[in-house]
């Protein structure tokens, strides 16, 4: 029975994190739908996306002391809920700012989500495992076009896909319900006991007093930032500086995303062999590599390969650093730590986006390249001062 509830949950948690990416890959689709419903100008998007990154901010960052606390069955099914009622507020508002409003729903239950299940992966099993967890979300943000799209061209409205990825999630409330008792943190116990919260429950500002806490938190925002930026700016900086067609831009940037999915899956397969240390240390030369290579774009091809060396060394990273966190910074703190992680991964994928274009604005196009290079190397750096002390 251990094998097979083994399974079940880790089953359910790949599911989770398919719900977690499908749900945000809707907005991309639907928003023209959704300009059109409201009579919104292009730019309001920034105010949902503002409302939902508050949202799982705010509850990642809390994570910890909850899962310590309630256990992490808890914490799911409850994240699993507050997710499924802001998605289907999301697709039955009749305004603008309900809209919002709801979306702020669905991240405070996501933002938990994601930090609960890292945390429970970390916690059991292994990095090969942690890193198809997070493959999940790229599948997941695949198949999120795919359903709105279906939606749209059915006849439907855009409505329609976020009450699909509402009910796709409050299956997952249901699963989570049925299996409350069997999500636990480690100790010497099976998938099959009872997950029993911890007595001596570490304090968030133990965890923040422990410098290697905050040298992951700025590890995580700032490759983190380099993902997002690597996303964002690349088709500006082929299309409108180098001259590249849209539609081969385009196709580079899918690669970009692809790739990262691609990382984490073969990472899956060979980092029990080299080891999470090695393997990270590995990516995180790619990611300079990559950078490097999409900065000296000597022909386009190899600023395109430059890139996609980007995301595919990228993939892994965060799923790699995830799952060593207990061992750097002990398994009482990791539950708080890790919702650090999570918590600023989400700011450096806002702000260094943010920031590289208002270089972008003042110094060209072509400061991309150097911008990631350097980011790059300042992680880098970071990882290998978190190596040195955590030994």
């Amino acid at each position: 029975m251990k094998r097979e509830m083994r399974l079940v949950l880790i089953g359910i948690s790949y599911s989770g994190f398919v719900a977690l990416g499908l749900a945000t890959a809707l907005l991309g689709v639907a928003w023209p739908s959704i300009r059109g419903s409201f009579g919104l100008s292009l730019d309001a998007v920034g105010t949902l996306l503002i409302a939902v990154t508050a949202g799982a901010l705010l509850s990642s960052f809390s994570s910890g002391p909850a899962i310590s606390r309630l256990g992490a069955g808890k914490v799911l099914l409850v994240s699993s809920i507050l997710r499924g009622v802001g998605l289907l507020g999301c697709g039955l508002a009749p305004n603008w700012w309900a809209m919002v409003l709801f979306g702020l729903l669905s991240g405070l239950g996501s933002g938990t989500i994601d930090a609960g299940l890292n945390t429970v992966f970390a916690a059991n099993y292994s990095a090969s495992l942690m890193n198809w967890l997070h493959a999940s979300y790229g599948l997941g943000a695949a198949l999120g076009p795919i359903v709105m799209t279906a939606a749209l061209d059915a006849g439907g409205s855009w409505r329609w896909g976020y009450v699909f990825a509402a009910i796709f999630q409050g299956l997952l409330a249901l699963a989570f319900g049925i299996t409350l008792g069997r999500w636990r943190l480690g100790g010497s116990g099976s998938p099959d006991a009872d997950f029993q919260p911890a007595t001596d429950v570490v304090r968030t500002r133990d965890t923040l007093r422990l410098p290697l806490a905050w040298l992951g938190i700025a590890l995580f925002f700032v490759f983190t930032g380099v993902e997002g930026s690597g996303g964002q700016w690349p088709y500006t900086l082929f299309t409108e500086a180098r001259g590249v067609s849209p539609g081969t831009a385009g196709l580079w940037i899918s690669v970009y995303w692809g790739s990262l999915t691609v990382g984490r899956i073969v990472l899956g397969f060979v980092v029990d062999r080299f080891g999470v240390v090695s393997s990270s240390r590995a990516c995180m030369v790619g990611v300079t590599l990559g950078s490097a290579l999409l900065w000296w774009n000597v022909v386009d091809l190899v600023g395109f390969l430059g890139l996609a060396l980007v995301g595919f060394s990228l993939g892994p990273l965060f799923p790699l650093l995830i799952s060593h966190t207990p061992r750097r910074l002990g398994a009482a703190h990791a539950p708080n730590a890790i919702g650090f992680q999570v918590a600023a991964a989400g700011l450096g994928m806002a702000f260094l986006p943010g920031l590289a274009g208002v270089l972008a604005e003042s110094l060209g196009l072509e400061v991309i390249g150097p911008f990631l290079l350097v980011a790059s190397i300042v992680a880098l750096v970071l990882h290998e001062v978190i190596l040195a002390r955590g030994a």
